[in-house]
């Protein structure tokens, strides 16, 4: 999934305080990022399994929020899901911004936190 770095500026973004604290997002970090903490209806499809796994994305009419830990590996999926058709943004500052604005996190073990 090479994306050119000029066409990333023109990824659709959302803010996570767009986003409600149940909003379902794919999530595209790596497992041991997933597993720190992550947004608790979260689905989790790593960046490289993401062209195998499209079928497990969120059959909606809403924008999809699609999130990393700042915002660079979801950009480049965004870009990517765009021109596949798919209808998502990507979420501006990540889960970063996400932990930074009080919303729910859950860990895999224990306390929650963004690696």
């Amino acid at each position: 999934m090479s994306i050119p770095s000029d066409r990333q500026s023109e990824v659709p973004v959302t803010t996570v305080e767009q986003l409600a604290d149940d909003a379902i997002i794919v999530d595209v970090r790596e497992p041991n990022e997933w597993a720190a903490g992550h947004a608790p209806n979260a689905i989790h499809i790593p960046l490289g399994e993401l062209p195998s796994r499209l079928d497990e994305l969120p059959d909606t009419d809403d924008t999809v929020g699609i999130v990393c830990r700042s915002g660079g590996r979801s950009s480049r999926a965004v870009a990517w899901l765009t021109q596949q058709g798919f209808d998502v943004a990507n979420v501006e500052g990540g889960m970063r911004a996400w932990q930074s604005a009080g919303k729910p996190l859950e860990g895999e073990h224990g306390d929650a936190f963004v690696v």
